[in-house]
């Protein structure tokens, strides 16, 4: 098997992941030790199981040399830009769990201006966005129908939690 650019954007992918959970935990444990305390963390394991069958399947099933189709893999570069956004506008409030602190005040620095769930937003575009740059439209499909039903979920969670700080 050859390790073309696809699997070079797959482990940047997985990379970029890791460094993001590391981040968000220690955010996690610092907000835990301020007094914070974790709503809906009963669902959190449906994120971490989707997340690793998506980058699992994209392992297993891209093609040896899918096309490059350079619009899409643009706009998952620009996706990426605002993730980071996102997380330096969130400072130490970014976790991948809902962590509530009461009394903090709720961000509006950044993206958080224009959207209420920004984060969200690039998460639900690039999850079918990927296998669509991988030629993988049924993984598209797929991934970007459960990453929907179960971000609803979480948005509603988590809307009830922070409504009572809004």
């Amino acid at each position: 098997m050859t390790f073309g650019w696809a699997y070079l954007l797959l482990g940047a992918v997985v990379l970029q992941r890791l460094l993001e959970l590391v981040h968000a935990r220690r955010n996690t444990a610092r907000l835990l030790a301020r007094g914070g305390r974790e709503v809906g963390g009963d669902h959190y394991w449906m994120f971490i199981a989707l997340h690793t069958s998506w980058l699992v399947a994209l392992f297993l099933l891209t093609p040896p040399a899918p096309p490059v189709i350079w619009p899409l893999l643009a706009l998952y570069g620009v996706l990426q830009l605002l993730r980071i956004w996102i997380i330096a506008s969130l400072g130490p409030y970014w976790t991948t769990r809902i962590i509530t602190l009461d009394g903090a005040p709720l961000q509006r620095r950044g993206p958080y201006r224009l959207l209420r769930h920004p984060n969200y937003l690039v998460v639900a575009i690039e999850i079918p966005l990927l296998p669509l740059i991988l030629d993988l439209p049924v993984l598209a499909a797929l991934f970007g129908v459960l990453n929907l039903a179960l971000l609803a979920y979480r948005i509603r969670v988590e809307g009830r939690v922070l409504a009572v700080r809004r």
